[in-house]
């Protein structure tokens, strides 16, 4: 019997001029003076292999070859107006938002048709911006009528931006709307961050706190009050690792139990005020309302699946970024899986993301029978490391992250 994988974490996007007809007509002109002069920065979008990115027939050949049966698709390649990817670009500045807002939605036009080509294999996620509350609503309603079951990418956001902070109670719609249409709520690896500065120490310290501003939304939300007025909203950190999780809600725990002690405290002072509207510990709502896309997990990873909850655990390959696991998925599932017990091993590579994601495991199962790695092959341990391969699941060395 063949192990049956889903990837919670991958990218697509159109190539660039294929957005056009999913722009209003009004917008075509502006569109193809823009797309004139645009100059793409990023090597892995000018090279053949971007084809990965908008070519159905070749993603779902390589993927399978991969051994992975579905995926979740976060975006990928630039959207009509945006000067760099648009998972990760600043907030609109003022008069920028309307063109902008129309480049994201002919991105989800586009992914929702990309979708449709793979029915039952792909879950795409649209994308929002934060800077108009009801067209945000307005188009996660147009998202989950026309099946985008990966639900809603919400960008972060980095202190000093334009927007209110994520535990502003400004975008409850967006939290009601979600919960009350099922629809996850997806932060991704790379949002919230500050500006970056093109310089060579700027770029190294961009590196080492990324993560940090992504999990930043974590505690917003909880102290924010979002999971004590929305109790079914499916909220889910992807690509950030998960090997964090465990200490920081020992930190939330802590700040929470503090700040309702009633002493005399600054912690008391200053959060006694929000954690008093609070009924669960932040693990708690943890245990509840969230989920991780632990992208690539390590070995390193695997040994604090219980401390997370092995329910809330999502395996993502990251195809077709670099530092994916791509074409050695099957390795890293062994490298990081050999020694789990069945039933966890599919929860994680399966199961879960089934649950969030609406996955039909019996409808995939034909397709994993016929491509997925066999469970005697994911049950030997990965002895030599394959050359050339650049995920950080490959890494002999461990990071021991301290958030």
């Amino acid at each position: 019997m063949n192990q049956l994988v889903i990837s919670a974490d991958s990218h697509a996007g159109a190539d660039l001029l294929d957005y056009r007809p999913y722009l209003e007509s009004r917008l075509h002109d502006e569109f193809d003076a823009w797309a004139k002069g645009y100059v793409n920065p990023f090597a892995d979008l000018q090279a053949p292999e971007a084809t990965r990115n908008w070519d159905s027939d070749r993603r779902l050949r390589e993927l399978e070859e991969d051994g992975i049966v579905a995926e979740v698709l976060f975006p990928n390649t630039i959207a009509p107006f945006f000067p760099m990817a648009n998972l990760t670009a600043p907030h609109p500045a003022p008069g920028e938002y309307e063109r902008l807002a129309a480049g994201l939605r002919a991105h989800n036009r586009w992914m929702a048709d990309f979708c449709a080509q793979a029915p039952g294999r792909r879950a795409g996620v649209a994308q929002i911006m934060l800077n108009d509350v009801d067209d945000a609503v307005e188009e996660i309603r147009w998202a989950h009528a026309a099946g985008l079951t990966g639900g809603v990418l919400v960008p972060g956001v980095p202190p000093g931006a334009s927007v209110p902070p994520l535990h502003s109670e400004v975008y409850d719609p967006i939290w009601r709307t979600c919960a009350e249409l099922g629809m996850p709520v997806n932060h991704h690896g790379g949002t919230g961050a500050p500006g970056l500065e093109p310089n060579p120490v700027s770029l190294a310290v961009f590196i080492v706190e990324v993560s940090w501003y992504a999990h930043r939304a974590l505690w917003h939300l909880i102290f924010g009050g979002v999971f004590e007025r929305h109790p079914d909203l499916v909220f889910v950190l992807t690509e950030q690792g998960s090997d964090w999780i465990p200490g920081v809600l020992k930190t939330l725990d802590y700040y929470y139990s503090r700040f309702r002690s009633g002493d005399a405290t600054a912690e008391a002072k200053f959060g006694g005020p929000a954690a008093s509207r609070l009924s669960l510990k932040p693990s708690e709502y943890f245990a509840r309302n969230c989920y991780v896309g632990a992208t690539f997990m390590k070995p390193s990873e695997t040994p604090l699946r219980h401390e997370i909850g092995v329910e809330r655990l999502m395996w993502g390959s990251d195809f077709p970024h670099d530092e994916g696991t791509f074409p050695y998925s099957r390795e890293a599932l062994r490298r990081t899986f050999h020694n789990v017990p069945a039933e966890e091993k599919l929860a994680i590579l399966a199961g879960n993301a089934a649950r969030v994601y609406g996955f039909d495991l019996d409808a995939l199962r034909p397709h994993a029978d016929r491509v997925g790695p066999s469970v005697e092959e994911l049950a030997q341990p990965l002895t030599e490391l394959p050359e050339g391969a650049t995920s950080p699941v490959f890494n002999p060395e461990t990071i021991i992250r301290a958030w």
